[in-house]
Formats: structure tokens, sequence, C-alpha cells
């Protein structure tokens, strides 16, 4: 291969990921025109249009699909050869991308950034929140994090957080005038706050557990969000019910501003796990990142 076509085909795969000429170009350090004649001269020399182009839009061909998953797993190897050379030198650096859920990245991974910093400076999270599974192989990401129960098999896990507990709240304020609430069906009398799952579109189940017996409540939402923290803003509000995990509004129970309700039909949840392959060379970056996160057993 001549140097022309390996910087022709990480071009190709930049301006494939931006779907943009500009922002490929600012991301490379070149002018759009120059990039556009040089995947014009690529395609030439392949005999294959590898991009559909419009006056609004860059978008891979057919074709140029085929090549970009065949590209993208040799440039990180040789982005990630590259930054092991310089962590040798500098400490571990460059981009570590993870996809998680909300939960788990307010409660486990952003209380740790300030750490990060302070220790590895030269490490940058890039963190995209997603309910749904994620094949994070093909979308480019060095790891994924989900709760025990929906890890793949082939996957290395490793725990970040205990296990999850739902809980049921209110504000004493909503408490006075409302109905009096000592089962779960007695929520069906109640104004509740649901959560509208972004990647399904539906909404979460108020699931709960008496012994060995688990059970849903239909609930009448008064209000439907798909922002957990707008949910528990609502519920700080004195809107409605809401129905969470413990661990989010912990501090909100201690200071006396949510009320507990039903605990003894409260469900138990597997907690997070960092999730990533284990075929490949680890890079000293997302080493450090999972000795940070690493649960150390403390509740």
């Amino acid at each position: 291969m001549k140097r022309a076509d390996f910087a022709d085909l990480m071009a190709f795969a930049v301006i494939a990921e931006e779907r943009s000429f500009t922002r490929a170009g600012n991301r490379l350090g070149i002018s759009s025109s120059a990039l556009s004649h040089a995947i014009r001269l690529l395609e030439e020399r392949l005999d294959v249009k590898l991009l559909n182009r419009t006056t609004r839009s860059v978008a891979p061909t057919a074709a140029g699909e085929r090549l970009l998953a065949r590209l993208r797993p040799a440039l990180k190897d040789i982005g990630d050869g590259l930054e092991e050379l310089a962590d040798e030198h500098a400490g571990p650096s460059g981009l570590v991308r993870i996809n998680t859920h909300h939960s788990a990245a307010a409660l486990y991974v952003v209380p740790k950034l300030q750490a990060l910093r302070q220790t590895y400076p030269g490490i940058t999270l890039d963190i995209t929140t997603n309910e749904g599974l994620v094949d994070i192989v093909s979308a480019g990401y060095d790891a994924g994090i989900r709760n025990g129960e929906q890890l793949a098999q082939d996957m290395v896990a490793v725990r970040i957080g205990p296990d999850y507990r739902t809980v049921v709240v209110a504000t004493p304020e909503y408490l006075e005038t409302a109905p009096a609430i000592a089962r779960p069906q007695d929520l069906v009398q109640h104004a509740c706050i649901a959560y509208r799952m972004s990647t399904s579109g539906t909404l979460l189940r108020w699931q709960f557990q008496r012994g060995s017996r688990m059970f849903d409540v239909a609930i009448k939402p008064a209000f439907i969000t798909n922002d957990m923290d707008l949910l528990i803003e609502a519920t700080l509000q004195g809107i409605g019910v809401g129905y969470l995990l413990r661990e989010q509004v912990a501090a909100h129970l201690a200071s006396g501003k949510l009320v507990e309700l039903l605990p003894r039909w409260s469900v138990r949840h597997t907690g997070s796990f960092l999730y990533y392959p284990g075929r490949r060379q680890m890079r000293p970056a997302m080493r450090a990142v999972i000795d940070l996160l690493r649960y150390d057993g403390r509740a």
C-alpha cells in the first residue's frame, strides 16, 4: 500500500464518521476541498464510489460501508499502538469511549471524573447514554456499562457498583392530601410520574416483589418524560409519585425531601458492570479507567 493510499483511507474513515467534509477537515486539519479531491482520486484508483454526496449530507455507499467495516478495527489497532508508545513516556492518555445507561453514568462514572482527571490528565472519557443494548465493537466503543443480567457471554465484565433496589417516593406535601398507599395496587389512585424509554418508546414498568412473586402495576401517568433528572425534579416538586432506584434519590430521602413508600415490595436488580471484548491487548488508558471505576465492595 502506498503512503497516499493509507492517508486517503484514513480521511475516508473520518469523513464517513463525521458525515461532513467540513467537520472531517477541521478534525484532520485539512481543507474540505482538499479532502474532497483526495476522496475523488481514491474512488478513481479503486474504481468504486465510496461516498454519496449532496449539498446537505455525506454518507457512505454500500461499498463504502463494507470498506469502513474493514478499516475501523485496523485503524483502531494502529491508534492503540501509537497511544501505547506515547504512554510509555507520558503515562496513560487518549480517548476512552463508553456506552452506558443514565443511572450508571450519574452514580458511578461522573463521581470519579475528578479523580481520573487528577491522576491521568491525558485521558478523556467520552460517555454516551442509551438504555438499549448496543454492539460496542461495531459501534466503535471501547466498553459498555449495563446491569449484570444484560451482559453478553463473550464479554469481560468488571463490577462498578452494588446491586440496585427500586423505590417508590413522594414528597411529604403530596402525601398530606393524597389517598393512603398501603400496597402497590393503591397507586392506581395516584398521580404517577412515568419514564419513557428513549430506545423503545415504551414506558418503564413499575415492578414489585413479595417473596418470590413478581408483578407489575398498571399506573395512570400524570406526567411522562424520557429524562431521568426531570423525573426526579418533578417528584421533588410534588407533581406525583415517582418510581426510581433508591441510589438515585438517597440524598433526598436522607434530607426528608422525599419519603419512601412500599419498601416491603421493593425489587432488587443486579448492579452495573463495565464490559469489554477481551480478545485484544488492552490500552493503558482503558486499564486505568477500569481500575478507577472498579467496585471495591463498599455500599
